[in-house]
């Protein structure tokens, strides 16, 4: 009894030791050993180059298959890219066909290259990333940017530049996207599906996260009284916004100039390149405050030469209020206010009765504030008694300074004719030097010509001589022949000198000779000619 019940638990114990010993064997095989996957079409593995030739590349994709890269992907690749491969890289294979004819796997690197550069695309939408790319095309719905193998579209919507530069504004919308081809745009990926092929990019969203980033830079460094250059990216009622490389300033319109500006259109445009000035950033909002008058000359510091009080001046009526009308005054940014009782002796209701926007006034300063930038004027002080004597005296001072620049103008001009006479008068003397110079180079140069024949003679008689006379001896050194060359030359110019005169001395005595005679009978003709003549009357 006891041994059949021995019997039954040891048959009850083993299943539990078999299955024991199982799982031992498993600890001791290496993790995926089980594990299989049939290849399918599509499917994209990891493996090692095992061969490279021209005609073919084994790989090693694991699970003791080997798979050989079609020769069409081997064509498209070219002999350059296949060389590039080496045993042993690790790359990423497309399967083209689980199982050809001969039993192997049909692998792409082509596709794969693609498969690679899907997964970059798709790490970069999930962070977000901004990057650049090129423009290659263009269609009606936007632009074309080729990111590899990939091909991504830009819609029109998600565009800066067809909207915010100022120079695409003269060309329609297809010649815009047009000129923007091999441009490089920043980019982000906002929308991504592999099975349609599909992937839409957007500038402007980077365009905002790249401005974010610069913004935080500007706002990290920028500190109040820098100057800045940018370029005017908005205008609107109450300023203009100024694009400082990433981060947007506001010019506000009090700003603008030391003048009265009603918009901020009339000092700037759109796309105007300007140089600003930092007055305040406020970091915590966000915000910098900048200006344009302050780069420019303060006209009120001048007002003080430039204006006195009871001077009349001419303005132009900038603006009409209830309490009086603002002028500037002519050549200058400062600004009066003719106040509304002064306009007219003549009570008034409203300053639109007498004057209106537009108008050029003579007008005269009756106040003067430079320290709290105010001038008063009237337009009815203009012809008052009680200013005729300083009228007067600014009349004559304007007469004055007249006649002084009239006087000056004058000095100038004569100082000018002195000058140009002076010049004449020394060409005049330099013009009777020149003639002497220009004979005497003429003289000299005939009596050179003349010595130069003579020598020529000369030369002539000396060789016929000395083609007669006996050689020298052979012992006479060359220095010593020199020498007396040299010493026989002095005596021929000088023989030369005494030859001439004489020649020239004999010849004018030839010449005088025959002269002499015909002088002679000429005289002793005379008197028997006289004779002859006295006969005859007789």
């Amino acid at each position: 009894m006891e041994e059949k019940n021995i019997l039954v638990i040891e048959e009850e114990m083993a299943p539990e030791v078999v299955e024991d010993q199982t799982a031992d064997a498993g600890e001791h095989l290496p993790e995926g050993a089980y594990d299989f996957k049939a290849l399918k079409r599509g499917a994209i593995l990891e493996g090692k180059v095992v061969r490279v030739s021209p005609e073919e590349i084994l790989i090693d994709v694991g699970w003791k298959y080997e798979g050989t890269v079609s020769r069409r992907d081997l064509e498209s690749m070219g002999p350059e890219a296949i060389e590039e491969i080496k045993v042993g890289d690790e790359v990423l294979a497309y399967v083209v066909n689980p199982e050809s004819k001969d039993g192997r796997i049909v692998l792409s690197l082509r596709q794969a290259d693609l498969e690679k550069e899907w997964r970059s695309l798709e790490k970069l939408l999930e962070t977000g990333e901004v990057f650049e790319g090129t423009v290659t095309g263009y269609n009606k719905g936007g632009l074309i940017v080729q990111l590899g193998q990939v091909r991504g579209f830009v819609p029109s919507s998600q565009l800066v530049r067809l909207s915010r530069r100022d120079e695409d504004r003269a060309l329609t919308r297809e010649e815009s996207r047009a000129k923007m081809v091999g441009q490089q745009l920043m980019l982000k990926i906002i929308e991504l599906d592999r099975q349609r092929n599909r992937l839409i990019l957007s500038e402007r969203a980077a365009t905002r996260i790249w401005r974010k980033e610069q913004k935080e830079q500007l706002l990290a460094t920028l500190k109040e009284g820098d100057v800045c250059r940018g370029r005017v990216s908005s205008l609107c009622d109450f300023g203009a916004f100024v694009d400082l490389g990433g981060a947007d300033g506001l010019i506000h319109v009090s700003e603008l100039s030391w003048g009265r500006v009603s918009h901020s259109r009339e000092v700037l445009q759109m796309g105007d390149e300007v140089e600003v000035y930092v007055t305040n950033v406020n970091r915590e909002k966000r915000r910098i405050g900048l200006s344009l008058k302050r780069l420019q000359a303060d006209p009120w510091s001048q007002v003080v030469e430039k204006y006195s009080e009871g001077q009349l001046v001419e303005g132009t009526i900038t603006n009409v209020t209830e309490f009086g009308a603002f002028a500037r005054l002519k050549g200058d940014e400062i600004e009066g206010l003719v106040h509304v009782s002064e306009l007219s002796d003549d009570r008034i209701a409203h300053p639109k009765e007498v004057v209106k926007k537009g108008d050029t006034l003579t007008l005269r300063i009756v106040r003067l504030d430079p320290d709290r930038r105010r001038m008063g004027l009237s337009l009815k002080s203009v012809a008052k008694a009680e200013y005729a004597d300083l009228d007067w005296r600014v009349e004559q001072a304007a007469m004055l300074k007249e006649v002084e620049r009239e006087a000056e103008v004058q000095s100038e001009g004569k100082e000018e004719e002195e000058e140009l006479t002076q010049v004449e008068s020394e060409g005049a003397e330099e013009a009777p030097e020149a003639i002497s110079v220009a004979e005497s180079e003429t003289l000299q140069s005939e009596e050179y010509e003349v010595e130069v024949a003579s020598e020529g003679v000369e030369e002539e008689s000396v060789q016929v001589e000395s083609e007669g006379a006996e050689e020298a001896p052979e012992a006479i050194s060359v220095a010593e022949s020199e020498t007396l060359q040299s010493e026989e030359y002095e005596v021929e110019v000088a023989s030369e000198g005494v030859e001439e005169e004489s020649v020239q001395v004999e010849s004018e005595g030839a010449e005088q000779i025959p002269e002499a005679i015909s002088v002679a009978e000429g005289e002793a003709l005379q008197p028997n000619e006289s004779l002859s003549t006295d006969d005859s009357s007789s």
